[in-house]
C-alpha cells in the first residue's frame, strides 16, 4: 500500500479542474489553483514569494483576478524564456501572466468564453499556443496574444488535450464537447470522431496513442487511437484524470479523482484497480511534480488536491511489472475468492435439489390422478389389476405401496424408489435428479389394454408419458428444460408511429418454438437512460415474442447487446440467450416514392465511383426491409422520421451526385459517412441552403445590434462612474461642513444613480447572453458548412469563413458557404 509522503493544507477552497503545476522560474515547481474567491493561489515551497495581494512573504501567493475563473493552465509560451506562464480563463476574457516577474503578458476579450485551456505545440504551428475552448469555437494565442489558430466544433468545448494521436511526431488536439463527441484536430482539420454517451468533462494523454477520458455521467475509460480499450461507470462523477506510472512498471496508469473524494489508479489496458485512497472531500485536481526536490530520489510525486485545499503527495512504488498497490493480504484474498466460489456451487446444488423435488411432486400428482380417477373407475381397475390397488396416496406426500406386492418404499421424495405392480419387488427403478421412471405395464405397448374394450392407458396418460421418454412433461417445465433446437431471433423494422406513439425503430425478439420470453435486457450506448433497458412482461401476458420500441436520438450506428431469459411457461428457472445486433446509422428513415418534389436545399459533387458502390453503402447504412437494387442511375428517396423532411440521393453513371435535403446537419452526416465508406480523403462540394443563409443573415444582423448596444452601455457606465466620483466628493464635503441638507440630497442622487448603474449592468448581462447565443449559432452554421466538405476543403471553408467574419464581409461569407471557395 502507498502512503502519502507529504501533506499540505492550503486553507483555501479550490475550484475543481483548475489545478496545475508550474515552473515559473524555470527551476522550482509551484502548485497553482483557482479559488472560489476569484483568485489564483500559488504555493511555492522552494522560493519565498510575495503575496501579490497583500505583500506578505510566505509559501503562498495570491493573484487577484476579480472574476469567476472557469479554466486555468500553465505552460511555456516563449521558447526563449525558461519560466512557465500562467494562463487564466474567465467567462469573458483570457489572460496570460508572468508569475516570476509579476507582470501581464496579454489580456484578450473572449466573447465565446474559456471553458478549457491547454498550452503546447500544435501541428505545424511554429510557436507554442495557449489553446482556449469556448462556445463552439477553439482559439490559439501565441506569446504576444495574437490569434494564430481558430476553428469551430459542434458544441461548447469542455475539455482539451494535446498529444501525438497518429504517431507522426506532431501534436494533434483532442477536443471533448457537450454534444457527446470526441474530435481529433490536425490543426483545423478533423481526422477522427468518437461518439460517447454524455458530456466529455476531462481528457488526458497516457502513452503513445492512448488517452483517458471522463464523462459527466460517471464514466471513465481509455481509447487507443479510435478504438476504446475499456470503460467503467460509477454512481459518482469523475472530476479529474491524469496519467502517472504509480506502480513503477514503466507504463502510466489512469489516475482518477472522484466527486466523493476517492482516488483510484487503473491499469491502462484492462481498467483493473491497482490503488485507491480516500479524501474527506471532493477531488479538485491531480498533477505530478518532483515537489520535494529530493536530490536522492529525483522522481515525480503524484499530487492530489481536494476542494477544501488538502494536498497529498505519493511517491511511485518500485514493484515492477504487474505490481498491485492495494492494501490486501494474498492469502485472505484467496480464501475470500474460494469461499465465494463455494457459496455459488452450494447455491447451484440447492437449485438442482429444488428442481428434483418439484419434478417428483409433479410426476406423483400426475400418476395419482391417472391411477386413482373417480371412485367407479378406480374400483373397476382394482378388480382387474389387484397389483395396482395398493398404490394409494400416503401421509408422507408420496404414495403408499404396501399393498399388492409393493416393497414399502415411497415415491415423491428425492432418491426414493417404487416397487413393481404385479408383486414383483425385484423390478425397482431409482428416482432422482435426471433419472428415468420405468413402470411395468404403464408404457404404451402394442397389444396391451388396461381398460375394457381395448382402450390403452397410455392414451389417457399423455400428459406425462412415463417410460423411456425420461422425466415427464410436467416436471420439465419447473426444471427449466427447453428443446435443444430453441433459437432466439431478432428483426429490426421502422415504425412510422401514430397519434399515440412517436416514430421509432421496433426490435422484435422471438423464439423458434413455444418457449416464452420472460425478460429482455438491452444494453445500448446513448439510446436508453443509464444505457440499459429492461422489458419484463406480466406473467399472464408472456409469449414467445417481445417488441421493444427504440428511438435513436442521433444518426450514429449503435450495437444492441441483448440478453433474453427463455423457458417454459410455468418455469421457475430460465436459460439466458445473448446476442448482438447492430442498429444502422440512418435507421430513422423510411423509403418513400420518387414522385415527391425535390427539397429546396441540396449539395452537389462529383464521385469517381460506380453507382453499385453507393448502393452497397445505402443497403448497409439504412434500415430496409429488403436490399435496394439499381440497374442504371441511382435515385432513391427517404422520409426522415425526426421531422427533417425528405432526403433524396442521386448519382448518375457519369459520377454526378446530388443530395437533396433541407437539413444541413443531415447532409453533412450523409457526406461524411459516404466519404468514410468510399475512402475519400478530399471532396469539394457546392451547397445551396437558402433557409440556412437567410437564418445566418438574421443572426449577423442581431450580432451587430448587440454589439452596438454593448458599446453604448459601456460608454454610459463609464460616464456614470465619473459622475459617481464627483458626487461622492461633494456629499462628503457637505458632511464635513455640516450641511446635512446638501449631504442628504447628494446621497439620494447618488443612490438613484447607483440604481441606474445596476439596471444598466443587468441589461448588459442580458445583452451578453443573447450575443453568446447568436455567436454560437454562427459557429454552428460554419461547422455545418465545413461538414458538407471532406479533407482539406473542409478546413479551407472554416478558415475562410473566419477571415470573412473578422473583416465583416458578409457577402464573401455567404459565397464561401455555398461554393466552398473564398
Amino acid at each position: 500500500m502507498l502512503v502519502p509522503i507529504f501533506t499540505l493544507k492550503l486553507n483555501h477552497k479550490v475550484i475543481p479542474r483548475t489545478v496545475a503545476i508550474g515552473w515559473y522560474d524555470g527551476k522550482h515547481p509551484a502548485l497553482t489553483c483557482a479559488t472560489s474567491a476569484g483568485k489564483v493561489l500559488v504555493h511555492s515551497p522552494h522560493t519565498k514569494q510575495q503575496d501579490l495581494g497583500s505583500g506578505a512573504g510566505s509559501d503562498l501567493s495570491l493573484l487577484n483576478i476579480n472574476q469567476q475563473i472557469t479554466s486555468l493552465a500553465v505552460g511555456r509560451l516563449d521558447p526563449d524564456v525558461e519560466g512557465d506562464l500562467l494562463v487564466v480563463g474567465t467567462p469573458t476574457n483570457v489572460q496570460a501572466y508572468d508569475i516570476n516577474n509579476n507582470r501581464d503578458i496579454f489580456y484578450k476579450d473572449c466573447p465565446d468564453g474559456a471553458n478549457a485551456i491547454s498550452v503546447g505545440m500544435l501541428g505545424n504551428v511554429s510557436s507554442p499556443l495557449a489553446i482556449v475552448g469556448g462556445n463552439c469555437s477553439i482559439q490559439g494565442y501565441n506569446k504576444q496574444g495574437d490569434d494564430n489558430f481558430w476553428t469551430v466544433t459542434g458544441d461548447n468545448v469542455q475539455s482539451l488535450c494535446l498529444m501525438d494521436f497518429d504517431g507522426d511526431g506532431k501534436n494533434e488536439l483532442i477536443v471533448g464537447s457537450e454534444d457527446f463527441d470526441i474530435r481529433v484536430f490536425r490543426e483545423d482539420e478533423i481526422i477522427a470522431e468518437m461518439t460517447e454517451t454524455e458530456v466529455i468533462t476531462s481528457l488526458c494523454h497516457l502513452m503513445d496513442t492512448r488517452f483517458g477520458y471522463a464523462l459527466s455521467n460517471g464514466t471513465v475509460g481509455v481509447y487507443e487511437a479510435v478504438a476504446r480499450c475499456w470503460r467503467i461507470k460509477s454512481k459518482n462523477k469523475p472530476v479529474a484524470i491524469h496519467g502517472f506510472d504509480l506502480n513503477g512498471d514503466g507504463v502510466k496508469e489512469l489516475i482518477t479523482g472522484w466527486s466523493n473524494g476517492k482516488i483510484d489508479a487503473r491499469n491502462d489496458r484492462t481498467g483493473e484497480v491497482i490503488f485507491k485512497e480516500n479524501f474527506n472531500h471532493c477531488i479538485a485536481g491531480v498533477v505530478q511534480a518532483d515537489y520535494r526536490m529530493d536530490s536522492n530520489a529525483k522522481v515525480d510525486q503524484l499530487m492530489c488536491v481536494s476542494t477544501e485545499g488538502e494536498v497529498r503527495g505519493y511517491s511511485p512504488a518500485t514493484g515492477g511489472v504487474g505490481s498491485n498497490l492495494m492494501d490486501s493480504n494474498v492469502e485472505q484474498d484467496t480464501i475470500r475468492e474460494l469461499s465465494q466460489r463455494k457459496q455459488n456451487l452450494m447455491l447451484e446444488l440447492k437449485n438442482y435439489a429444488e428442481n428434483s423435488r418439484i419434478a417428483l411432486s409433479g410426476e406423483a400428482a400426475g400418476l395419482a390422478a391417472a391411477l386413482a380417477g373417480d371412485g367407479n373407475r378406480a374400483g373397476a381397475t382394482a378388480g382387474k389389476f389387484p397389483g395396482i390397488r395398493g398404490l394409494q396416496p400416503g401421509a408422507s406426500g408420496g404414495f403408499d405401496t404396501t399393498g399388492g406386492g409393493g416393497d414399502g418404499h415411497s415415491l415423491g421424495g428425492q432418491g426414493g424408489t417404487m416397487g413393481g405392480f404385479g408383486g414383483n419387488s425385484s423390478h425397482i427403478a431409482p428416482i432422482g435428479p435426471g433419472a428415468q421412471i420405468a413402470l411395468a405395464g404403464l408404457s404404451s405397448m402394442p397389444g396391451h389394454s388396461l381398460y375394457p374394450g381395448g382402450q390403452s392407458l397410455a392414451g389417457q396418460m399423455q400428459s406425462f408419458k412415463l417410460g423411456v421418454g425420461g422425466i415427464g412433461e410436467t416436471a420439465r417445465s419447473p426444471m427449466g428444460m427447453i428443446p435443444a433446437n430453441t433459437q432466439l431471433q431478432t428483426t429490426l423494422t421502422v415504425n412510422p408511429g401514430d397519434q399515440s406513439r412517436p416514430p421509432h425503430v421496433e426490435l422484435n425478439i422471438s423464439t423458434t418454438n413455444e418457449t416464452i420470453i420472460r425478460t429482455v435486457l438491452i444494453f445500448a450506448e446513448g439510446i436508453f437512460e443509464g444505457e440499459c433497458h429492461v422489458v419484463h412482461p406480466n406473467a399472464a401476458s408472456v409469449s414467445n415474442t417481445v417488441r421493444v420500441p427504440i428511438i435513436p436520438p442521433k444518426d450514429v450506428p449503435v450495437d444492441l447487446h441483448i440478453k433474453a431469459l427463455i423457458g417454459q411457461r410455468n418455469s421457475n428457472q430460465f436459460h439466458v440467450f445473448e446476442l448482438t445486433r447492430e442498429l444502422p446509422r440512418f435507421s430513422m428513415f423510411v423509403l418513400a416514392s420518387n414522385d415527391h418534389p425535390d427539397p429546396r436545399s441540396s449539395v452537389h459533387f462529383t464521385l469517381s465511383e460506380r453507382p453499385q458502390r453507393v448502393l452497397m453503402w445505402l443497403n448497409q447504412n439504412f434500415l430496409l426491409t429488403e436490399d435496394l437494387v439499381c440497374e442504371g442511375d441511382l435515385h432513391f428517396t427517404f422520409m426522415a422520421l425526426r421531422g427533417s423532411g425528405l432526403l433524396r440521393i442521386r448519382l448518375s453513371h457519369i459520377g454526378q451526385a446530388a443530395i437533396h435535403t433541407d437539413d444541413m446537419d443531415l447532409a453533412g452526416d450523409i457526406i461524411q459517412s459516404l466519404a468514410q465508406f468510399l475512402n475519400i480523403e478530399d471532396l469539394q462540394t457546392t451547397a445551396d441552403f437558402p433557409v440556412e443563409i437567410e437564418s445566418l443573415k438574421q443572426i449577423l444582423f442581431k450580432v451587430d445590434e448587440f454589439h452596438k448596444v454593448r458599446n453604448k452601455l459601456t460608454a454610459e457606465m463609464a460616464d456614470h462612474s465619473n459622475l459617481i466620483r464627483s458626487m461622492v466628493v461633494r456629499a462628503e464635503d457637505a458632511r464635513i461642513m455640516g450641511d446635512m441638507k446638501s449631504m442628504r440630497k447628494g446621497y439620494m442622487e447618488l443612490s438613484d444613480l447607483n440604481r441606474d448603474l445596476i439596471s444598466g449592468y443587468n441589461i448588459r448581462c442580458n445583452n451578453h447572453q443573447e450575443l453568446v447565443k447568436c455567436l454560437k449559432q454562427v459557429n454552428q452554421i460554419i461547422q455545418k458548412a465545413g461538414r458538407v466538405r471532406v479533407g482539406k476543403f473542409k478546413g479551407q471553408v472554416i478558415s475562410s469563413c473566419r477571415a470573412a467574419i473578422k473583416s465583416n464581409n458578409t457577402s464573401s461569407l455567404f459565397k464561401i458557404i455555398n461554393t466552398g471557395m473564398p
